[in-house]
């Protein structure tokens, strides 16, 4: 039986190259006249995607028309499709075709310009994707009875080399082997191979042996692996790569050698999805895209609990996702959720469960209707309960109902703002809107410091880039975005149990979304840490504070607060410090002292680079009297 030929040209393309693109349709099968033939693009209209045409032929770029073989030009009829912006475009035959006929569609520069189709055409995607698809729907006698769909497809790689990023561990061991990950990318952060034949890529770093000085050819797959580096002396690294053609020259984030360490640094997601990739629908390319091209160590699923957003299904194919994925020493994966409860005494949850398989708790139902009732029918080792986006306006939170057995760590981060503090008291990443334009503010009562102030204690996490449940009309308004932030938490081994004791330990801390190093420490304790002045009396009068900081551009503040206060600001003349100071007052004198707790104070760091990002270590307490461990069944959880 004959088969209907489709033919893409060029049946590939360059990332984000603007040209002409033609689908040549060979019909197996007569078509009558007034049949319709309708094209489906496949794009959902981000900037990412697919550029749309227009059928307007007057336009003087980026149309869409199609051609008969004898030259007869068609224009295409703009059709609406449901729960989509996106148009498909239909023409209609004049006159018919007989089998082996030949239907061309155009997408690019109008039949008659005179620009080049660089300058009018249509721009392609800009991610890479093999075999990206085009449908042609056809209804051979034009009474609306389309057939299942014929394909065209274009191969998009990856365009001219303009980056290459260096993937190394943040922490690693004196005389310790360990590996580090090469990617060579174009403008759009795709993997490419596009560069001259003849580029060289020289590597080194601080301290480097003369007989260890490598180079590396550009790879067929767009990436490398080198093995077995490593640094026979303690310190701050940044392993460099220097295109000796261009002599560009690009480095790792920090690395930081110590004589010998027992914790890693693990680098992830727990709440936020891809601006490339949907999370819900297409949760396997997503976790493949976090893993793989982010290189994170962890990542949290985060869809909201409605069934509209998340139905039983999805939620089922998200599960066995997570399970699928879930690769100790390479890839924890987390199932969680987020739950909108009622503002300001509930506000946004993002539950993160510590096992597979677990059930969607959606607010609709009876017995999820509210915290307290997850709460009472859970125990604190089933899910960790993150407190996100606390001060946004209409979703906030106001910590009068917080839980600590659940709610060990804050989202004090995410895209959309941060919710350390108030405009007024110095916030560089507000939650706030475009003057003029429509969005939503901060609420104060939402505010980190105040909860701190109140005597609450949780670590610090940040979010990534999020456009569902709540922050689903942020796009659509003029709501200011930041970029996606990142997690850091140090533990001790990479598998989920490691981790998620970690976070309630509290040993974590939030960055705007660069993998910038911090070491916070007092007395010689870890961020997290509650420590108290009748086991350690020295504290009463002094409070040694140190530690390190490496960034990923030079450090411009280094604030040590207390209570919410600044009481000690270095500026840093290099991208990595080794700091410490004495905190000589009185505890009495500076103590916070609150109805029914023990005099107490609490510090945290505070990192700012040239660049803008930032970064927060979770806090330390000290109290004047110990306080009692949470009871046993609120010990860290265990999968």
């Amino acid at each position: 039986m004959r088969r209907s030929i489709c033919l893409s040209e060029p049946g590939a393309a360059r990332a984000g190259k603007t040209g002409n693109w033609k689908f040549h349709y060979t019909t197996a099968l007569p078509l009558q006249k007034e049949a319709r033939l309708k094209f489906d693009i496949q794009s959902l209209g981000r900037d990412i995607d697919w550029d749309i045409p227009t059928s307007d032929l007057t336009e003087e770029s980026n149309v869409i028309y199609a051609l008969l073989e004898d030259g007869t030009l068609l224009e295409a009829n703009e059709v609406e499709v449901p729960d989509s912006f996106i148009p498909q475009y239909e023409f209609t035959l004049p006159t018919s075709l007989k089998i082996g006929s030949k239907f061309t569609i155009v997408i690019g520069a109008p039949p008659k310009s005179k620009k080049k189709p660089e300058e009018a055409g249509n721009k392609c995607q800009l991610t890479i994707q093999r075999r990206r698809p085009f449908l042609l729907y056809i209804d051979p006698k034009g009474k609306g009875n389309f057939e299942e769909p014929e394909m065209f497809t274009v191969d998009i790689r990856g365009g001219p080399l303009h980056f290459i990023r260096i993937l190394s561990p943040s922490f690693v061991a004196k005389n310790k082997r360990f590996d580090v990950t090469v990617r060579f990318e174009d403008h759009y952060g795709n993997l490419t191979n596009f560069a001259p034949e003849d580029t060289l890529i020289e590597l080194s770093y601080e301290h480097l042996r003369e007989n260890l000085n490598w180079k590396l050819f550009v790879p067929e797959t767009g990436f490398v692996i080198l093995p077995n580096l490593y640094f026979n002396e303690e310190g701050i690294y940044r392993i460099c790569l220097r295109n000796l053609k261009n002599q560009e020259t690009f480095f790792s984030a920090p690395i930081k050698c110590f004589p010998d360490s027992e914790r890693s640094l693990f680098w992830g997601l727990l709440h936020g999805e891809s601006e490339r990739v949907d999370s819900t629908e297409n949760i396997e390319s997503c976790l493949r895209h976090f893993r793989d091209d982010k290189h994170l160590n962890f990542y949290g699923t985060s869809c909201f609990d409605s069934q509209e957003e998340t139905t039983n299904d999805m939620w089922k194919v998200i599960s066995q996702n997570i399970q699928d994925f879930n690769e100790e020493d390479r890839f924890i994966t987390f199932l969680g959720f987020q739950y909108p409860g009622t503002s300001p005494k509930e506000g946004v949850r993002h539950l993160i469960y510590a096992k597979d398989n677990k059930p969607i708790l959606r607010q609709k139902d009876s017995k999820s209707s509210t915290l307290g009732k997850i709460y009472k029918s859970h125990s604190p080792k089933d899910f960790i309960s993150i407190p996100t986006f606390t001060m946004g306006e209409g979703n906030s939170y106001d910590f009068s109902e917080f839980t600590p057995e659940y709610e060990r760590v804050v989202e004090i981060y995410n895209a959309w703002g941060c919710s350390e503090r108030t405009k007024k008291r110095g916030n560089s990443h507000p939650i706030a809107y475009e003057e003029g334009g429509k969005g939503i503010g901060e609420d104060p009562a939402g505010a980190i410091e105040e909860a701190l102030k109140a005597g609450h204690r949780f670590g610090f996490v940040a979010g990534g880039l999020d456009d569902r449940g709540i922050y689903s009309d942020f796009f659509e308004s003029e709501q200011i975005q930041y970029s996606p932030g990142l997690t850091a938490i140090c533990a001790g081994k990479h598998n989920r149990e490691s981790l998620l004791e970690a976070l309630n330990q509290r040993s974590c801390y939030a960055t705007t979304g660069e993998r910038i190093i911090v070491g916070f420490l007092i007395a010689g304790q870890q961020m997290g840490s509650e420590l108290s002045i009748t086991s350690k009396p020295g504290l009463k009068v002094n409070r040694h504070i140190s530690g390190y900081v490496a960034g990923t551009d030079a450090i411009k503040t280094l604030e040590i607060l207390r209570c919410g206060e600044v009481i000690k600001t270095f500026h840093p003349k290099s991208y990595h410090i080794d700091y410490s100071y004495d905190d000589m007052i009185n505890f009495e004198e500076v103590a916070l002292k609150k109805p029914d707790l023990s005099p107490f104070l609490y510090y945290y760091l505070r990192v700012t680079q040239e660049d803008g990002h930032m970064a927060w270590s979770s806090p330390i307490w000290i109290d004047l009297e110990a306080i009692p461990k949470l009871p046993p069944n609120s010990s860290p959880i265990k999968p």
